[in-house]
C-alpha cells in the first residue's frame, strides 16, 4: 500500500530551509516520493496553523521511513533544524 509523507512546517530560517529543501528533494524522488502539494493554499480548521504543508506519496510506508532514515535525507534535513517548526507524520493510505 502506497504512504503519504504529510509535515506541517513554519519556516523560521528561509535561507537555511532552502538548503534543506533543496537537498530533499532528490532524496525523496529517490526512494520514491512524489510531492503531491509543497506549500499550497489551505484552510486550518483545527490545531496549531503552519504556513507550510506539504504532503508526498510513496510507494510504501516502509519506503517512506527508509526516505526519512536515510544519509541523504538526514543530510538534508540538517539544514532545517532551527531552520523551521515541524511535524512529521507517514500514513498509510487506505485500500481503494
Amino acid at each position: 500500500m502506497t504512504a503519504l509523507w504529510i509535515a506541517h512546517v513554519a519556516v523560521t530560517d528561509p535561507e537555511a530551509y532552502g538548503r534543506y529543501a533543496r537537498a530533499a528533494g532528490p532524496a525523496i524522488a529517490a526512494h520514491g516520493g512524489v510531492f503531491l502539494t509543497r506549500g499550497g493554499r489551505h484552510v486550518q480548521l483545527e490545531g496549531t496553523e503552519r504556513a507550510r504543508n506539504v504532503v508526498a506519496r510513496f510507494p510504501s510506508l516502509e519506503a517512506a521511513e527508509a526516505c526519512y532514515r536515510s544519509a541523504e535525507y538526514q543530510a538534508a534535513l540538517a539544514h532545517a533544524i532551527g531552520a523551521a517548526e515541524r511535524d512529521l507524520v507517514i500514513v498509510e493510505e487506505a485500500a481503494p
